[in-house]
């Protein structure tokens, strides 16, 4: 054929001719090649680096703990004499250690005795700590008692308090049914408000009613023993019953507690 032939596309000469022309990859490759540059000197200083004297120290004496006593040894050559064989323990009874006792080289500047102090004065601290924890555990556990105790004899109180007012009002009704105009004692009713009009003397006997040393329990001790013998009424039933018998047969008891 005279004409020359097209290019084919698809040929394998053509494809493995065109350059790779991705954005960003000759950033890459440079990168790459520069920590691998890195690396490479970074090795090399590291064998050209001279070793410092303890490093010196520190790789004789591994390679001296590493190797096994000779017959150079003295030591060695004596146990030898008596009768010691390499890999047998030690001790008459051959019960003794095998391996050396290891060695602790001693890298600090501190003294002799002092990690023991710092071991020392570290549980101290701790302990310390625990002991604290401990206290205010206790306080604290204390303290919500204490708190449970004020609660209850508050809740106690208030109910005592009310039962007090529910007796003065069944006293004063039930009194007045019976033409009492005057209470055996004047806070066997509910306190009247004050009138400005009162006299001196009526105040003078408030005063000494509030002054009494009678306790909110104690009051209602006695206030319901006269409602019960008086009109055989209990607070706690809320009945009036017919007469002592009847009162003593079908009430629980003279107490908030044996009606619960």
């Amino acid at each position: 054929m005279g004409e020359e032939e097209e290019d084919d596309y698809m040929s394998d000469i053509f494809i493995n001719t065109k350059q790779d022309v991705r954005p960003g990859l000759p950033m890459v490759r440079r990168v790459k090649e520069t920590i691998q540059k890195e690396e490479r000197q970074k090795e090399a200083n590291e064998k050209n680096r001279q070793k410092s004297i303890k490093e010196e120290e520190k790789e004789r004496r591994d390679t001296v703990l590493q190797s096994a006593l000779g017959n150079e040894n003295k030591g060695f050559a004596l146990l030898q004499k008596m009768g010691y064989k390499t890999g047998q323990a030690l001790g008459k009874t051959g019960k003794g250690i095998v391996e050396p006792i290891p060695l602790n080289i001693k890298t600090g500047r501190s003294g002799l005795g002092h990690e023991e102090q710092k071991k020392r004065k570290a549980e101290e601290k701790l302990e310390n700590y625990r002991r604290k924890i401990h206290m205010k555990k206790q306080a604290d556990e204390q303290a919500a008692n204490q708190f449970r105790v004020r609660f209850k004899n508050k809740q106690e109180e208030r109910k005592i308090e009310g039962d007090l007012r529910k007796s003065q009002k069944a006293c004063q009704q039930l009194d007045s049914q019976k033409d009492i105009n005057i209470p055996k004692e004047i806070w066997y009713w509910m306190e009247s408000e004050p009138e400005e009009e009162k006299d001196e003397e009526k105040k003078e006997d408030e005063n000494e009613y509030k002054s009494s040393d009678l306790s909110a329990s104690e009051k209602l001790q006695i206030l319901t023993a006269y409602l019960r013998g008086e009109h055989f009424y209990c607070i706690w039933c809320g009945t009036a019953y017919e007469d002592s018998e009847d009162l003593s047969s079908n009430c629980p008891g003279d107490s908030s507690v044996a009606h619960d």
